[in-house]
């Protein structure tokens, strides 16, 4: 919002907070989890703004009773997901009873299958569930691993602000605001957004 304020030009992507709170209050629902009950979100807590979305998923869990164990994520972690095994499976063998973990980004939550199994946990053990489509996500589903994601609609993040600068410069248009934030992906849809997933369109 400052930096549009300042410069003008529009946004086009999901409503970071907002998404966040949505998945952390889908996650409860759908995990059937319970006041009292432990769970796991992962994001990069320190970044003021990058981290708004994380932390709008620990409000909503925390709302409902939650206890959220929090872990900051590290830059490095989205090049190579797997460095995060280490963290990830100390935290979940100090706490055997965490029943869900939440990731901040696509190549943690595609790399779940590794963080389970480094830490001698099977597919449904945990509720996993995070943001983002991607090829490995949806092996993730199939794989019985990954139970729930935000969906962002990829493409459009990437075509709509070259659409709305080219109708900017042309035709004098206002600068579009998109929220592409395009609701849940679950094991009971998945296989409808898979193919598209895999040519990085959702």
């Amino acid at each position: 919002p400052t930096v549009t304020a300042a410069f003008g030009g529009g946004y086009v992507g999901a409503q970071q907070e907002q998404q966040g709170r949505a998945l952390g209050a889908e996650a409860f629902k759908l995990a059937g989890l319970k006041a009292g009950d432990k769970a796991i979100m992962i994001g990069p807590f320190e970044n003021e703004s990058r981290g708004a979305r994380e932390r709008g998923t620990v409000a909503a869990l925390k709302e409902a009773g939650i206890d959220v164990i929090q872990i900051n994520s590290q830059t490095e972690w989205a090049a190579d997901p797997n460095l995060a095994i280490p963290l990830i499976t100390a935290a979940l063998l100090n706490n055997p009873g965490v029943k869900a973990v939440g990731y901040p980004g696509g190549q943690m939550l595609g790399n779940v299958p590794t963080y389970m199994q480094a830490a001698g946990r099977k597919p449904g053990d945990i509720f996993n569930f995070g943001f983002d489509t991607s090829p490995q996500i949806v092996e993730g589903f199939k794989g019985g691993w990954v139970q729930l994601t935000a969906d962002q609609q990829p493409f459009l993040q990437g075509y709509l602000p070259i659409l709305s600068l080219c109708q900017q410069v042309v035709l004098g248009l206002a600068p579009m605001n998109v929220d592409t934030g395009a609701g849940f992906v679950t094991p009971q849809n998945y296989e409808i957004v898979s193919e598209l997933a895999k040519q990085a369109l959702r």
